[in-house]
């Protein structure tokens, strides 16, 4: 057989020998993505997000908007915060009262002049409060400056307070309006905080992310030149730096010893917004301790037991370390891909806001007596005269929340569910498409005979190149399935969430065992798509066949999978997991203030592990990203080597395309075509 015959089973770079694969998914996925164009467009015409940023006040106005005249009007006032304390608060996420704007909260008692005629049309009317104690603002609102003197509650600093009806209220009787109208926006205090918190420390967290990106640039490129040195010193540094997370956590557990109120449990003190209490207490810092020493116990063991096939595992590493000297562009394709993917995310985000803010404001009757129209629709603007007013005299028409009764609206939840599929779709296409290019252009590697004379001169920009021209079908099918299949973890999660109050415990069993398989259908669909963009980086077949000659290629040679391919997943997660700790240390100690060089350097939170989370998660993404090249490449190696190993035999006619280092690193003496002794080895 000629060379030529021996090349033509792989005809990488070969455009003409290709053809465009899966192309009704393809329009399909193009006609999704301008759909997804139009709901954004829409939800840009129809949302507004002051409706998150600004307080409302009973006619749906802005408190504090600029260019309006409620411009230096940033606080809500409630004409009579006791009525917050309806259970119909938590229900409508409104207190049954007059709210407005206003400038700055009252500073002192005032009660209208009772029995005077002016005085009853006023409060008929609801043009004034009855009453105003004395208020501080909080989360731009205000809230009765309540206080404790002598075990009593107090507002101002009396125990009781004319109500402006002329009788004489407690004090504590303002706290179930307080806390009703508190609960209803103790999430949105918490995100504005979180929300502050970032605008205090961006520019430190962006540092800290670069601080990741250079770390693991630097770590794949010694990587590429001391593979087996830099294997062990990352095993090293992994244990050390647990190690030394697990004293810290012990010295931190021992200073709390009989500081006051450190002896709390975690039970105890319940859920707080401020994360930064349970630091305080000696049982979350054990907790941490244990975590950290179970961790440290199972990678020790992990080690010890894979010994043996870790030496393989760094001798195939040194391998792709060889491909990806030749195909140096690949290590910066993870920027384009986390590029592609902040696009996706924003749109998302931003149309999902939108989608949210969509709503017209719905006004109702609120009122204190017996009404038939109460919690009705009404319309403001002519309530004064309607019928609703004349049968319920004491009833006031106010701003309720936003909804709306249209197509567009009736349909909101419908488009925010197209919305998460869209993005869940958009998102795996991405990473799908990272992974057919990175795989194409270490196939182009490996199948080139005379390396690198045979590959082409840009392997990975060619890879893209024939990814999108002629798979783009392929990518929308595999990332499709995938993406049907989180979309109902996502629904099956939604349904818990709703169901735990419900005492059947059969449907809560059966909805368990639905999530935990819909989770291992998920692992299993993501293996194999990837190994399917693989086979039609090659090929270039259409999905469905990639992925069932990648299964029954894989099947073939399962121990070879299970015994090398997850040993160098492994041993790249022990990368990516010093990378995090190091960075994830520096965070800690920059930010919580605990190092005296830092503490004029910080920013001043309110959470200071808000960044800290946030440097971590972005840390790891990070350095997943780089790593992913690693694994991409180690997995396209290994099938290409399988595959070389079932079409060739070695001898002049069909040589062996395969390095003689992977040569003897993964394949032993064959006899007769079957596996030697040495083989059992694996």
């Amino acid at each position: 057989m000629t060379t030529k015959t021996f090349f033509q089973p792989f005809k990488l770079c070969s455009l003409h020998s290709r053809s465009c694969t899966d192309i009704v998914c393809c329009i399909l996925f193009i006609i999704a993505i301008l759909g997804y164009i139009a709901v954004g467009i829409l939800a840009w015409s129809q949302g507004d997000p002051r409706k998150v940023i600004y307080p409302t006040d009973s006619r749906g106005q802005f408190c504090g908007q600029a260019g309006t005249p409620l411009e230096n009007k940033r606080l809500l006032f409630y004409f009579n915060i006791m009525k917050c304390a309806s259970p119909m608060v938590l229900l409508e996420f409104q207190c049954p009262t007059t709210q407005m704007c206003v400038e700055k909260c009252p500073e002192k008692f005032m009660t209208l002049p009772s029995g005077m005629l002016h005085s009853t049309q006023i409060l008929a009317l609801g043009l004034c409060p009855a009453m105003l104690t004395p208020s501080k603002p909080f989360t731009r609102r205000c809230f009765p400056a309540l206080g404790l003197k002598g075990g009593m509650i107090t507002v101002g600093n009396n125990s009781k307070f004319d109500d402006g009806m002329g009788n004489m209220r407690d004090a504590k009787d303002l706290v179930d309006g307080v806390k009703n109208a508190t609960v209803v926006i103790e999430a949105r205090q918490v995100v504005m905080k979180i929300f502050e918190d970032y605008t205090q420390s961006w520019y430190w967290i962006l540092l800290g992310l670069v601080i990741a990106m250079l770390t693991s640039l630097l770590f794949i490129i010694l990587l590429r030149f001391l593979a087996g040195i830099m294997v062990w010193i990352m095993i090293a540094l992994v244990i050390i730096v647990i190690g030394y997370g697990i004293f810290h956590c012990y010295m931190e557990y021992a200073a709390l010893k009989g500081e006051p109120g450190a002896n709390v449990t975690l039970q105890e003190l319940g859920f707080q917004t401020d994360f930064s209490v349970y630091l305080q207490i000696r049982q979350t810092w054990l907790a941490f301790m244990i975590i950290l020493a179970i961790v440290e116990v199972i990678i020790i063991l992990l080690l010890i037991f894979l010994r043996k096939r870790i030496l393989i595992a760094i001798a195939l590493i040194k391998e792709a370390s060889r491909a990806i000297g030749h195909v140096m562009c690949s290590l910066f394709y993870p920027l384009f891909t986390f590029l592609l993917l902040a696009i996706v995310i924003a749109y998302w985000a931003v149309t999902a806001v939108f989608l949210s803010t969509s709503n017209e404001p719905i006004y109702k009757v609120f009122n204190e007596t017996a009404c038939e129209h109460s919690r009705k629709i009404c319309e403001p603007t002519n309530y004064t005269t309607s019928p609703m007013k004349a049968q319920c005299p004491d009833s006031q028409c106010l701003f309720a929340f936003y909804g709306g009764e249209t197509v567009y609206h009736k349909y909101l939840i419908g488009l925010q569910f197209y919305n998460v599929f869209l993005f869940f779709w958009c998102a795996n296409f991405v990473i799908a498409l990272g992974q057919m290019t990175l795989a194409g252009a270490f196939a182009s590697y490996y199948w080139a005979f005379v390396k690198p004379d045979d590959m082409p001169a840009f392997p990975v920009f060619s890879s893209l190149g024939r990814s999108l021209r002629y798979h783009t079908g392929s990518l929308a099918f595999g990332s499709l399935i995938l993406s049907i299949i989180q979309i109902i973890r996502v629904l099956l999660e939604y349904l818990d969430h709703k169901l735990k109050g419900a005492q059947n415990k059969f449907a809560k069993f059966l909805l368990c065992c639905l999530k935990c398989c819909f989770w291992c259908l998920e692992k299993c669909i993501k293996f194999l798509n990837r190994n399917a963009y693989i086979m039609v980086a090659m090929y270039g077949k259409n999905f469905c066949t990639s992925a069932r000659d990648a299964f029954f290629l894989l099947m073939r040679n399962m121990i070879r999978v299970a015994v090398l391919d997850k040993v160098t997943d492994f041993l790249l997660f022990l990368g990516k997991l010093l990378i995090v700790g190091l960075v994830g240390v520096f965070a800690f100690f920059f930010f919580s203030g605990r190092v005296k060089a830092f503490e004029n350097t910080a920013p001043n939170l309110h959470y200071y592990w808000v960044p800290i989370l946030t440097v971590v998660i972005g840390s790891y993404l990070i350095a997943h990203g780089f790593f992913s090249v690693y694994a991409m490449c180690v997995d396209t190696l290994f099938l290409c080597f399988c595959e070389d190993l079932e079409r060739n035999d070695g001898s002049a006619a069909r040589p062996y395309y395969m390095s003689s280092t992977l040569h003897e690193i993964l394949w032993k003496n064959k006899t007769g075509g079957n596996i030697g002794k040495k083989e059992a080895n694996f």
